[in-house]
């Protein structure tokens, strides 16, 4: 029978594709932290040294991945000014390709929508 994944089991799959994309794009994990609702997940260096707080969140699909919640965000911008950091945030959309009322379940294929890592801008408006 099958498994459906939990909302941590589906955190930590979006967080996989996303570490594997930010370890191609060369960068280096100083910290990780997959539990849920903790952030960032992600405390990453680039080659220059910069420091980078990563916000990964899962979504199930048809909901869109790129989006978040603009006020918590801003509260999130002045914690990484205030350690002279970027902040990069990843969506991540699953679902299960036989119908968006299903859930993902556990080794068997699943839809996946991920754009990319978003520049969050921490300039002061």
């Amino acid at each position: 029978m099958s498994k459906a994944l939990t909302p941590q089991e589906l955190h930590n799959l979006a967080m996989n594709h996303v570490g594997k994309d930010l370890e191609k794009r060369g960068f280096e994990f100083i910290a990780i932290n997959s539990k849920l609702k903790r952030h960032p997940q992600f405390v990453c260096i680039d080659k220059n040294k910069h420091y980078f707080f990563v916000i990964v969140k899962a979504v199930m699909l048809p909901e869109n991945p790129n989006n978040y919640d603009m006020i918590w965000m801003e509260s999130f911008k002045k914690h990484a000014r205030e350690k002279d950091a970027k902040v990069l945030y990843a969506g991540v959309g699953l679902g299960n390709p036989k119908g968006e009322d299903l859930p993902v379940y556990l080794n068997e294929e699943y839809l996946i929508e991920y754009n990319g890592i978003q520049v969050v801008d921490t300039n002061l408006n």
